[in-house]
């Protein structure tokens, strides 16, 4: 009890104003929330990929990557654009129904979409046939993408609520992986756990919403519909051209060449998409309280995304060069000696550590929160076609394998990054200097 009063006090001290005391309060929630999102799959890391090998890790790692498609689907962008609505309507409790009602109706729409596809794949194409199990049992996130929602609390910035039993869901079923997995015959044990614990992350997450809040759920009209399908349809959008330099270069990689090489790339990639991840609850937590600040005055807002911006560019830089100089230990330590292809691999990517944040900033703090969808979906849409390019090149002209996809998305992420940051000068949104 004192320990909580003694952290109440300084959160008090630091914020002089609610806003900044909520804004604040979000972004803790939001880093545990991420802690038990990206954290604990690391913690695993270490373990799973000296039980499992390199080939069978792969192999669940291509399953994943796989899977995302159907996370993109059912997302639809809703972690932006319904966030946004909910931000905007959070005193309308009558309006908030409607919109929770509407956003978990199409979810739940495309999660049967999903299903139908996945089957479909799962008979029809012979690589994906022989292995079957390992899709069904990773299926599980689409479920949490589904049930979890993360947009309706970041939108009311209350994401305390929800926080603590989630992470204490993740953390039970991640300690299941060192019970359950002991040798490499249990790899199909690996994503049946994780989805085991995403569904019931997912339960916990979508109970409160109309138990706890005073909504109701109200049959959408068919305009409510298409008014959440059209606000989220530009993210979307861009989310699947996202998905063309993220999940394809693994997906690829495992239809082309084979999982063991998929097994060297995802190892790495994993590493760094990880401190990548560093800055986005800070990130998230800001996004409703920038949307708001550029409704009510657009100055302000640029003033604020400028702090936040050389912030968030000179940790970024910190950390990268950190990472660079300790990459090789961290490779021995985190995966082992059977990994060491993945060393080359993490240092292209390591470049990631301070691009991501930065795109991040300029795309949905940026671009987003002024509404600029458009522009945000046709750099993303470029961005894809880009990277299918350079893995044309790298891949199938030079043959540089997992070292072709890393600078794949190494140059695809920075040339959208200079997109981003043009078309914001070009509106006068500037705000790195």
């Amino acid at each position: 009890m004192a320990a909580g009063a003694m952290i109440k006090n300084i959160i008090h001290t630091l914020t002089r104003t609610h806003e900044r005391r909520r804004l604040l309060e979000n972004f803790f929630s939001l880093s545990f929330l991420q802690a038990a999102s990206y954290i604990l799959p690391l913690i695993t890391l270490p373990y799973l990929v000296r039980v499992l090998g390199v080939e069978k890790f792969g192999l669940i790692a291509f399953a994943q990557a796989f899977i995302q498609y159907f996370v993109v689907l059912t997302d639809y962008g809703f972690d932006l654009s319904a966030t946004r609505e909910v931000s905007i309507h959070r005193g309308n409790k009558e309006k908030l129904s409607v919109i929770v009602s509407s956003v978990f109706v199409i979810k739940s729409l495309f999660l049967i979409i999903s299903m139908v596809i996945l089957a479909v794949v799962l008979l029809m194409v012979p690589k994906f046939r022989m292995d079957w199990l390992i899709y069904v049992f990773s299926f599980g996130i689409v479920f949490d993408n589904v049930l979890f929602p993360v947009w309706f609390f970041q939108g009311i910035e209350n994401m305390k609520y929800i926080t603590i039993r989630n992470v204490v869901a993740k953390l039970v079923f991640t300690l299941l992986i060192f019970v359950f997995i002991r040798e490499q015959s249990d790899y199909l044990k690996v994503p049946l756990i994780n989805s085991l614990g995403m569904i019931v992350s997912g339960i916990i997450g979508a109970i409160p919403v109309f138990f706890s809040f005073g909504l109701s759920f109200r049959r959408p009209r068919l305009e409510d519909i298409r008014r959440q399908l059209g606000s989220g349809w530009h993210i979307f959008v861009s989310r699947l051209a996202i998905s063309l330099y993220t999940t394809t270069n693994t997906v690829v990689l495992g239809l082309f060449l084979n999982n063991t090489v998929v097994g060297y790339y995802a190892a790495g990639d994993r590493i760094v998409r990880m401190l990548t991840r560093m800055l986005e609850p800070g990130f998230r937590a800001a996004y409703p309280y920038i949307t708001k600040k550029v409704a009510e005055s657009q100055q302000l807002a640029i003033q604020t995304l400028r702090k936040v911006f050389k912030i968030s560019f000179l940790i970024s830089i910190f950390i990268f060069i950190v990472f660079l100089t300790c990459s090789s230990a961290i490779v021995r330590i985190v995966l082992g000696a059977q990994f060491s292809e993945s060393l080359i691999i993490v240092r292209i990517l390591s470049l990631l550590l301070v691009i991501i944040p930065a795109s991040y900033i300029f795309a949905n703090l940026g671009l987003l929160s002024f509404r600029l969808d458009k522009h945000f979906l046709g750099i993303y849409l470029s961005g894809g076609l880009i990277n299918v390019v350079f893995l044309f090149l790298f891949l199938g002209v030079f043959h540089l394998g997992g070292v072709g996809a890393a600078w794949s998305s190494v140059l695809t992420e920075l040339v959208l990054m200079i997109c981003m940051w043009k078309v914001l000068k070009r509106r006068k949104i500037n705000f790195i200097l």
